[in-house]
């Protein structure tokens, strides 16, 4: 069984206090709920992808608690980066300290993809919500920039998951992405574009919190996009499962 959920936040290094339960009454207790919820539903021939937002850490040496916490969580996780990701580094340093640190049950979504369970072919990015009116963005923020930056590294996932297809027919590609392409009639148009030229009927993405009333899916231009954020699913994984669409 696949499962998804993007934004888990965690700050479990000692002396790492960086809760996000000043969120709202959702985020109390959250780390142990998110254990609680994903044991109760992920076996360890399971496979979850977790869109970004994982740890809190500014460097990769300080997210190795936080990626302990991840591991030892039942299933294989598939994880990609968010705009809080600062301790991402390069995918062979990466690699690297797993493999220092044994842990085993993480893999990069990274610019490739990922052949995955018995139906799915997992592609992604961290993506770029194109809007311009945020007041945290630096003033001189180059938006064209990111969102150029972020398509190609898409394309190249993308690229990777249709060689990935034609070598395994019948696998539908899936795409996950950090920030929505689309939200509040705003649309990263190359994002979208890249995802219709591939023919992805499936999308989900994070970053968007305390929005609990938005719809769970929505559907644009035939591709169905779905909020997986850690606390709009109440901190336990979404499955996904085949032809729904």
């Amino acid at each position: 069984m696949l499962y998804v959920i993007a934004d888990l936040h965690l700050s479990t290094m000692e002396g790492m206090n960086k809760s996000m339960e000043i969120f709202g009454r959702r985020w109390s207790g959250y780390v142990d709920k998110l254990r609680r919820n994903w044991t109760a539903v992920v076996e360890p021939e399971d496979s979850v992808v977790v869109p970004g937002d994982i740890s809190w850490a500014l460097s990769l040496r300080d997210a190795v608690c936080d990626l302990h916490f991840l591991d030892d969580l039942p299933g294989h996780k598939y994880i990609g980066k968010g705009n809080h990701d600062f301790w991402w580094s390069t995918a062979a340093k990466m690699e690297k300290l797993f493999a220092e640190e044994g842990i085993a049950s993480i893999s990069l979504l990274n610019n490739n993809a990922w052949l995955c369970e018995n139906d799915f072919i997992l592609c992604g990015t961290r993506g770029w919500y194109q809007d311009e009116s945020c007041d945290n963005m630096p003033k001189d923020t180059d938006f064209d920039k990111l969102v150029t930056r972020e398509a190609m590294r898409l394309k190249l996932s993308l690229e990777s998951g249709h060689s990935l297809a034609a070598e395994n027919p019948g696998r539908e590609m899936l795409a996950f992405l950090h920030f929505p392409p689309i939200w509040n009639g705003l649309h990263c148009q190359p994002i979208l574009d890249l995802l219709q030229e591939y023919g992805i009927r499936r999308c989900f993405f994070g970053h968007i919190h305390s929005n609990y009333t938005a719809p769970a899916s929505f559907v644009e231009d035939g591709i169905r996009f779905s909020l997986i954020s850690a606390d709009f699913l109440n901190f336990s994984p979404r499955p996904i499962l085949p032809d729904i669409l």
